[in-house]
């Protein structure tokens, strides 16, 4: 049976295809040939094993080798990327002087292969003018993101009572993880970059906070097992303790991120003035994260705020200490901008921003907030809107 192949409203798959036409210009770039499944989902609102040929100027090709039957406007079928140069001849389309690719996603091997098809050609890095295009979202895709909200906050409604006396923190995620699969979570938590890996979230309590991990994310943890050493260890949920849950937000194939944080009987004052530090740092953002200001200069407001209360020894960690405080966040977790203190990104309208001012305080655990917050011409509006609090588990 005959399917469609492009899956997005005519007019958004044509503001996609322009806004990174547009990067491309900027760059030099005469043609771009796309293999990567999550910049297929953006240009096409598929994936698809097979390629998509964007020209500066000009309709783009979608070469295609499954699923079959697929059919639409610039479809071609291939079996091997060696069949693109001669279909996009028959097509009256000269091969470009300059040839983006995308080095960061594809392997060498790929990238040798597909810069062989242009051999007069000079091949060139796509991967940053992808990144800058998907950065800045779309109405469409703000929308799709506002959706995840609305379900991302409805599950952690439901976390608080899940705690059993006795549970562990990885039983007490796979609750949670149920709760979210229920109301229509894909399950998927897509990250950027060959080193970064995670299943559904992270979710830690007490000293399991302060195991360093591998992984460049806000939070680490020991993980259940050394095959994927970040959150979670297995261990029973004690007294006087927090857990941190920043749970999947994928519910439409675009991710809110965000992070709620419960506690078990008595915790300490300082737990709670960090976690207090935490909000009133989102409170900042929400005022002053407006177009055009240097995303460095939020990381400093924040530092600034949590140096005054003495509290920087335990700021994004403890043992070990995260470099930001927060990241854009799209189809990926880690997209642009970056809330860095070397970051070089200026906030936008149509970013999408997941905030996490993070602390771990020994022997007691993790606390902070993450929210999520699209950028509009007044400033940051917030996707994420559970309780901030500090919550009971049971």
């Amino acid at each position: 049976m005959k399917q469609k192949f492009q899956l997005l409203p005519p007019a958004e798959g044509a503001l996609r295809v322009a806004k990174v036409q547009e990067q491309m210009r900027a760059a030099g770039m005469g043609a771009m040939l796309v293999s990567d499944n999550v910049n297929l989902l953006y240009l096409a609102g598929r994936v698809y094993a097979g390629y998509a040929w964007i020209p500066a100027e000009g309709e783009p090709v979608w070469f295609v080798r499954r699923p079959v039957e697929l059919e639409g406007e610039g479809v071609a079928y291939i079996r091997k990327p060696e069949d693109i140069p001669a279909l996009l001849s028959e097509r009256g389309m000269a091969t470009a002087a300059t040839v983006g690719l995308e080095f960061d996603q594809a392997s060498h091997s790929l990238v040798m292969r597909l810069g062989a098809l242009f051999p007069e050609a000079e091949i060139v890095d796509a991967s940053a003018s992808l990144r800058r295009a998907r950065a800045v979202k779309t109405p469409f895709e703000v929308e799709l993101m506002r959706r995840s909200g609305v379900m991302h906050t409805e599950v952690y409604r439901h976390i608080a009572p899940l705690y059993q006396q006795g549970m562990t923190d990885l039983e007490l995620q796979i609750e949670a993880e149920r709760v979210a699969r229920l109301h229509g979570c894909l399950g998927l938590f897509r990250v950027a970059g060959q080193s970064m890996e995670i299943f559904m979230g992270n979710v830690i309590s007490g000293d399991n906070a302060d195991v360093p991990t591998p992984y460049d994310f806000a939070m680490g943890g020991a993980g259940a097992d050394p095959s994927l050493p970040v959150g979670a260890d297995g261990k029973e949920i004690r007294p006087g303790t927090t857990v941190m849950m920043d749970l999947n937000g994928n519910f439409t194939g675009y991710m809110t991120d965000m992070t709620r944080t419960y506690y078990l009987g008595d915790i300490p004052a300082l737990a709670r003035e960090a976690h207090q530090c935490s909000i009133d740092i989102c409170r900042m953002f929400e005022r002053e994260a407006l177009p055009g200001v240097e995303a460095k200069l939020l990381y400093e407001r924040a530092l600034a705020m949590v140096r005054e209360r003495g509290l920087d020894a335990y700021f994004m960690g403890h043992r070990q200490h995260a470099g930001f405080i927060g990241h854009g966040v799209g189809m990926e977790i880690n997209e642009l901008p970056v809330i860095a203190p070397r970051s070089r990104d200026l906030i936008t309208e149509g970013n999408v921003i997941a905030l996490e001012p993070k602390f771990v305080i020994p022997h007691v655990g993790a606390v902070g907030v993450e929210n999520t917050y699209a950028i509009t011409p007044a400033g940051p509006q917030l996707l994420t809107t559970a309780p901030e609090e500090l919550l009971p588990l049971g």
